[in-house]
This record gives C-alpha cells, structure tokens and sequence, in this order.
C-alpha cells in the first residue's frame, strides 16, 4: 500500500526515538503539518504523520467505505517500519483508537491519545449526537459517511472547533477534508480497546468544550490505564488546529522529554 507519509526533520535533533501522528476521521496527514510536525522538529523532534489509506495522498480511496480498523492499524505498522528506531505513536479521536490497537500487538516506547474515542465505544456518545441531530444523522447514514458531520464549516464548528475559532481558517480545513470508512466508523461502536493488553507508557489529552468526547470519558480511558491525563479548557475537538495547540503541544513535549531522555 503506498501511504502519503509527511516528515519534519529538526536542524539539531535531540532525541533518537522520532514520533509518528495518526489522524482522525476525515482528516489526513496534513491536520498534523498545519501546526504540529514543524513546531516538534523545532523542538528536536523528527516528525512524521501518515495519511491512512483513502486518505490524503495514499492510496486506498476506491475501498475506503469498507475500510476496516485493522487496515488502519496496518498502514501504522507500515509507516512505523520504515523509520530507522520504534516511534512513538500519536493518534487523534479515531486515530486514537487506532494506536491503541496497534500497540495491542505491538511495542512503542509511549503513546499519545488526543480526544480518543472512549474505551465503552461510541455507541452512547453517538446516541447523543443522534438524539440531538436527527436530520444529520439521516443524512451520514444515507451517504454511509461520518465525514458529512464536518461538511460545512457551520458543522465544522459545531463539532470540531470552538465557538471562537478563526472562521477562514475553518473553511479553509473544510475544505481539505475528506470522506471516512463507513466501517471503521462503525467499528468505533463495538471494536474496543484492551487495556491489558497494553504496557506502553500513555498521555491522554482531551478538550473541555469537545461536543464528540466528554472530558469525563477522556479520563475514564486514563484511570483504565493509569496514564496522566490533562482536559485542556476552552478548547475543542480538534485540539492540534485550534487556538490553543501551542498548549497541548508545550504539555505533550515535557512528557516526552521525561520519558526519552
């Protein structure tokens, strides 16, 4: 599978362990290079995110609707391999669920989760959003695509970003979205993380004001895994494009400086 990987390479790199960013649903690599990849190059980091397959520039798109988690978790160990030492893996909402998968099977030196989707599944929180956005609902149903909930920049808002947050700038990643695997989103329902499975050292971040994660799940997942947590105010779901990435980013780099050094 040719995967779209993009990489941020620091002038001075401080630390051999590079990190690898796993996107959410409709996103692709770029979410990660619009603020991200080169702040942590700066800071040391070699940066890599990957695009999943149907997604971005990689390859994958004509069989994305039935696209499953394990697919996903195999472009990860794809990208993973081709870097010269194990990463850590960074993942976001669906990606979140991704790298835990994958570090079921598989060793990293630690893991981040941002706005994971939360470890009982999304049926509940779905059923919220549901209740509340019926004709929505029907529509991402219809069109088999969850991605159609972050179609306009007025849903984008609604669900992505706060209520303050640049309206150009959300057009503008509106407009870079793409669709979603109708089954992987659907696996988010019932295909749960295995927290005994996994001995890899966690940071788990979340948004005060996420409309598609509560903060109380956020750190339901860090008490089943004994991981620091931190749920960041005034931000929302997409925490690495919002106002305040500078503030996660700042947080998830201390972590990590204790932890590879």
């Amino acid at each position: 599978m040719k995967l779209e990987i993009v990489s941020r390479e620091p002038k001075e790199r401080r630390f051999e362990t590079p990190l690898l960013f796993v996107h959410g649903t409709g996103h692709a690599a770029w979410c990660w290079d619009e603020n991200f990849l080169p702040y942590f190059a700066a800071k040391g980091f070699s940066s890599h995110a990957v695009s999943l397959r149907g997604h971005g520039k990689s390859e994958g798109r004509e069989k994305l609707k039935w696209t499953s988690v394990s697919d996903y978790v195999s472009d990860v160990l794809q990208a993973a391999s081709q870097l010269p030492v194990r990463p850590v893996v960074i993942g976001h909402s669906l990606g979140g669920l991704i790298v835990q998968k994958y570090l079921e099977r598989h060793e990293a030196p630690a893991g981040i989760l941002i706005a994971p989707s939360p470890l009982e599944g999304m049926f509940w929180s779905g059923l919220k959003i549901q209740l509340l956005n019926p004709l929505l609902m029907a529509k991402v149903s219809i069109k088999q695509d969850y991605a159609v909930m972050f179609s306009t920049p007025k849903l984008a808002k609604q669900f992505l970003f706060s209520a303050d947050a640049d309206d150009r700038k959300v057009a503008e990643y509106v407009g870079r979205f793409g669709n979603e695997s109708y089954r992987a989103a659907l696996e988010m329902i019932y295909n749960l993380p295995q927290p005994q499975k996994i001995k890899t050292p966690l940071l788990i971040v979340g948004a005060q004001d996420d409309a598609l994660i509560a903060p109380k799940k956020i750190e339901q997942t860090a008490r089943a895994y004994r991981a620091d947590c931190k749920i960041f105010p005034h931000t929302a779901h997409d925490m690495m494009l919002e106002r305040g990435w500078q503030q996660v980013a700042d947080l998830m780099i201390e972590w990590l400086e204790k932890r590879l050094q």
